[in-house]
């Protein structure tokens, strides 16, 4: 991969951080759609070791590649939440042209204020001050229940695995950081 399209995706992903830096309590999507490799995708997945007994969960789908991935490949259901129409509107042709409509749905709504008391599996790619506000929401889930997130660690929690993913797409290396519920919150004073 060249040097100038190496920087372009590290810009997209500080991009993604900086959108997500104080994002307002509102109706309006605070992180700019930056999808993640599908081979990325896959990868996260398998890290979370989804079954077809899961139920996936992707805050801020995008382009639902992931939910969409997640019922194709495992056979489990999954939902996909976003604030923005357009990726709605792409993450719901994404679903039909799969032909995954009777597993997967895609909601219009505030990633803050969803219920994921039922879901055992959810994928993070938003930064890491909405990934802090969304912990109270991942701590409600049920012991055993995963959460992976592409490229952001969740403040002040210990993750199970760090994993280093570089993509055939892009030839960027990126880190997938997953973690099971009960989260291990870090000790005070570690960094």
């Amino acid at each position: 991969m060249s040097a100038a399209r190496a920087c372009l995706v590290v810009l997209a992903l500080s991009a993604v951080a900086a959108a997500a830096a104080e994002p307002p309590r509102g109706k309006k999507p605070v992180v700019e759609f930056v999808p993640t490799p599908q081979d990325v995708v896959e990868k996260m997945l398998a890290a979370a070791k989804v079954t077809k007994a899961d139920v996936v969960a992707d805050l801020g789908c995008g382009d639902g590649r992931i939910v969409v991935t997640a019922a194709r490949v495992y056979g489990c259901k999954a939902v996909g939440y976003d604030l923005d129409r357009e990726c709605v509107k792409r993450s719901r042709a994404a679903v039909e042209k799969a032909g995954v409509g009777k597993l997967v749905r895609i909601e219009e709504a505030d990633i803050l204020e969803v219920d994921l008391s039922g879901v055992t599996v959810v994928t993070l790619f938003v930064g890491t001050t909405l990934n802090a506000k969304l912990l109270p929401q991942l701590e409600k889930m049920k012991a055993g229940s995963r959460v992976v997130s592409h490229v952001f660690p969740i403040p002040g929690v210990t993750p199970d695995k760090v994993l280093k993913v570089t993509s055939a797409e892009d030839d960027v290396e990126r880190t997938v950081y997953l973690y099971t519920l009960p989260l291990m919150k870090e000790k005070a004073g570690k960094q």
